[in-house]
């Protein structure tokens, strides 16, 4: 008995509501919510144009955005905007757009310097979206512009310099114009006569990447080459060069070593112990390294690897240095086994 008041008044509420849906569509209103205030509006009016409408007044440098990505950003960015895990990197993958496997960053890939303004203020810090002030913004933006070697380290990004920047792949894109120029070719009326009986396979992929082919088969007769170190050469200790292995985690964001190393936002590291300052082909050194003279000695190395910054000012290495001397004679110890 005590259920049919309560459907009776739903029932009335409903009916009520229904007439005044109806008056509020009789009146061309709905009769919900209200204006937006001006204030509100300008809350979601954040977007910034590629000619840089809507950028705010303010400056950042790279020094200071170094300090801000590393609270703000590292965690998923990584130290030197070189990707944690599955996120995405923000530096690097120059000269690889043409590659099967292309990197896709701020400084090989976007095209407008504001796509990454706008971004950064209208989306990050992750979980803390629109926390920055504007200035935060530039110094974040002015320190991936450095870390993909577009800017220098003295550099202060503002609403006044922010279309002098050059974008590397500014003229990588074009217009889409494909409405015009091929819907016309396959949008008609499809053949439904005169079908072919069968189908053949015509193309194979030459790349398939499904079973791995041994390098050298058992029956090919090939000897296996090992080099037998000189006894006069002095043996490196196994357990400080494993400890530099690990040490060097700290560095492989940027460089690579061993077999296949290419170079990446910083040099290969083969053989760099004895070698001439600023030697890799094909690496875009700062003015600073590739105007210094002399080789890396093991005290040259260690130096530098304490205090880029103080060893060689105005180096775009943004590491830090390494500030146990234990890491530096392990690393070191690392580096020395690949020639």
């Amino acid at each position: 008995m005590s259920k049919f008041p309560k459907l009776i008044g739903g029932a009335a509420l409903l009916a009520s509501t229904a007439v005044l849906t109806t008056e509020a569509l009789a009146n061309g209103k709905l009769g919900l919510g209200r204006e937006a205030l001006p204030e509100e509006i300008a809350a979601w009016d954040v977007d910034i144009r590629p000619d840089g409408q809507g950028l705010p007044v303010g400056s950042g440098s790279v020094a200071d955005g170094e300090m801000l990505f590393s609270d703000n950003c590292a965690a998923c960015h990584g130290e030197f905007a070189e990707g944690v895990d599955n996120w995405p990197e923000l530096a690097g993958g120059e000269g690889t757009l043409a590659d099967e496997d292309p990197v896709k960053t701020v400084g090989s890939y976007w095209p407008y310097l504001s796509t990454a303004w706008d971004y950064v203020h209208r989306s990050m810090p992750y979980g803390s979206a629109q926390t920055l002030t504007d200035d935060e913004v530039y110094a974040i933006v002015a320190y991936i512009l450095y870390s993909n070697f577009l800017v220098e380290d003295d550099f202060v990004l503002s609403n006044e310099n922010f279309l002098d920047v050059e974008m590397p792949n500014a003229d990588g894109f074009i217009i889409d114009d494909r409405a015009e120029a091929e819907y016309a070719q396959w949008r008609t009326e499809p053949c439904m006569s005169d079908c072919k009986d069968s189908v053949e396979i015509t193309m194979r992929a030459s790349v398939l990447n499904v079973t791995p082919e041994d390098e050298a088969s058992a029956d090919t007769g090939e000897a296996e080459v090992v080099q037998v170190a000189a006894a006069a050469e002095p043996a490196v200790d196994p357990a400080l060069v494993e400890a530099g292995e690990k040490v060097f985690g700290k560095c492989k964001a940027c460089h690579q070593v061993g077999e296949g190393a290419k170079n990446r936002s910083g040099p290969i590291l083969n053989g760099i112990l004895g070698a001439d300052i600023a030697s890799v082909d094909g690496f875009r050194y700062s003015k600073t390294l590739a105007e210094m003279d002399g080789v890396w000695t093991e005290e040259a190395l260690a130096g530098f690897l304490a205090d880029p910054r103080g060893y060689a000012k105005g180096t775009k290495m943004s590491f830090a240095g390494l500030k146990k001397e234990d890491d530096i004679a392990a690393v070191t110890a690392y580096l020395s086994t690949f020639e």
